[in-house]
């Protein structure tokens, strides 16, 4: 039998609602799990928070230490009965919650925060969560063990908080410590390094986490259940009569998820492509239904009727723009620029250039550190930097796009009829994908007039249009 891999997000975590819903969802299968977890939700954050406020010397250490038991505990005594098993469970919340305290106090003892204790810190929102749903399933009468990728091996890179699995080595200690006839809970959102470090996956790495997890098992699939409908045509919160979107590509799923959809981790496709194993995103709230799929990801190409199957958009980033006469074909400017933000842990995610300005697109959260660093280097040839932060960047993401003839022209056209401006387009870096970026006040009416112009003009008689 082969393994199956589920994970459940921090949103199925809230309450004793969402419990009872993952509960619901696991009796639908009829054979052991790997089940992998997110922290619940906002412990992550809440984490952060505490590092931020402990570097500062304000945090209240004990109090919070105590919510989280509090918090914890309140699950379990409203879903076990059993004391003795509530007793168990205390034990070892202690013993984690005691563990996590120390590296608190040390914060506090050196006023500084080593990469390694950061990872450590933030893993224990998925600790905890691996903790409850163990118990949880324990007494409701599941084989089932916590496994810790420590303990497991799921070995990354070492690189800490955005670290990539080693696909080498995991798949040999994991076929060594998982059995097929036992039913596993793993936190996700991080690994061990070959050292024993802790590092993390990046944000919202729990999908990258189960990915890789059922990639080095040659799992049959990996079930994401999820508190939406699938992936859909647009932002129902923009589109009210988005569509659902059946299938997907590896590829057309990982731009979806970078350019701006929440559903899964733009790296979650990537470990499954090559062995073909299909993600299933599935509706938390219809687990009493069954198993029943509303989205597939997998390798079958398919070009629909308008080629674009969903149009989405990010607000999360910024552009760097560097001025000066000629910077786009002066040699060296470009490779000094990428050089010192990479040195400083900027990530770039992707750069234009035309003859007098580079355009670098950052995240918005390293924009005013980028330009701090740039204009402090005094690189010959960059007359000014500026950045421009109040943008959206849209998406429209379909196989065929690159192919088909005019695609782009309809896109841009019925951006045009609504006076709104594009700053920047990018058309051809995927074969999947074409982004540009808008002004972020013209944000809703760009997404709305795409989606008319394919979901909805596309099936109009000449009459109605």
């Amino acid at each position: 039998m082969a393994y199956k891999v589920v994970k459940f997000g921090g949103s199925n975590l809230k309450d004793i609602f969402g419990i009872k819903n993952i509960l619901n969802a696991i009796t639908n299968y009829d054979q052991p799990l790997i089940i992998v977890v997110s922290a619940f939700y906002g412990v992550t954050n809440g984490l952060v928070e505490a590092i931020d406020l402990s570097l500062k010397g304000k945090l209240r250490l004990n109090s919070y230490i105590n919510e989280l038991y509090t918090e914890k505990l309140k699950i379990i005594e409203e879903t076990v009965s059993s004391e003795i098993v509530i007793q168990e469970f205390k034990k070892e919340l202690e013993k984690r919650l005691d563990k996590l305290k120390g590296f608190f106090l040390g914060i506090n003892y050196i006023k500084d925060v080593p990469p390694f204790v950061y990872d450590e810190i933030l893993s224990y929102g998925e600790r905890l969560s691996s903790l409850v749903l163990f118990y949880i399933l324990k007494y409701a009468g599941i084989d089932c063990e916590e496994a810790l990728p420590e303990d497991i091996g799921l070995i990354t890179d070492g690189e800490f908080k955005n670290a990539t699995i080693n696909f080498e080595l995991t798949p040999l200690y994991l076929k060594e410590n998982l059995r097929k006839d036992k039913t596993y809970v793993v936190p996700g959102f991080y690994g061990v390094s070959e050292e024993g470090r802790i590092t993390l996956l990046g944000r919202g790495g729990s999908d990258y986490s189960a990915a890789a997890i059922a990639a080095c098992l040659n799992a049959e699939s990996l079930d994401l259940w999820k508190d939406v409908k699938g992936f859909l045509s647009a932002d129902p919160n923009i589109v009210e009569d988005a569509v659902k979107v059946e299938y997907l590509t590896y590829k057309e799923a990982a731009e979806l998820a970078y350019f701006g959809s929440k559903i899964l981790h733009p790296r979650t496709p990537e470990p499954l492509a090559k062995q073909n194993i299909p993600v299933r995103i599935l509706n938390i709230y219809d687990a009493f239904n069954g198993i029943v799929p509303l989205t597939i990801i997998n390798g079958k190409k398919k070009i629909s009727e308008g080629v674009v199957k969903s149009v989405s958009f990010s607000d999360d980033f910024g552009l760097l723009k560097l001025h000066g006469s000629g910077v786009g074909i002066k040699p060296g400017i470009l490779a000094k620029s990428t050089v010192v933000l990479d040195n400083a842990g900027i990530n770039i995610k992707s750069v234009i250039t035309s003859q007098t300005t580079i355009n670098i697109l950052l995240s918005s959260d390293d924009l005013i550190k980028a330009k701090r660093i740039i204009t402090g280097k005094d690189i010959h040839g960059i007359n000014e930097v500026e950045i421009e932060d109040r943008i959206s960047l849209i998406a429209a993401v379909g196989e065929g796009l690159t192919l088909r003839s005019g695609i782009a022209g309809r896109i841009f056209t019925a951006v045009a009829r609504k006076g709104i401006n594009v700053k920047i387009i990018s058309f051809g870096a995927s074969s999947v994908a074409m982004y540009f970026i808008v002004d972020k006040k013209d944000r809703n009416e760009t997404v709305s007039q795409i989606h008319h112009e394919f979901f909805v003009h596309e099936f109009c008689c000449e009459a109605c249009v």
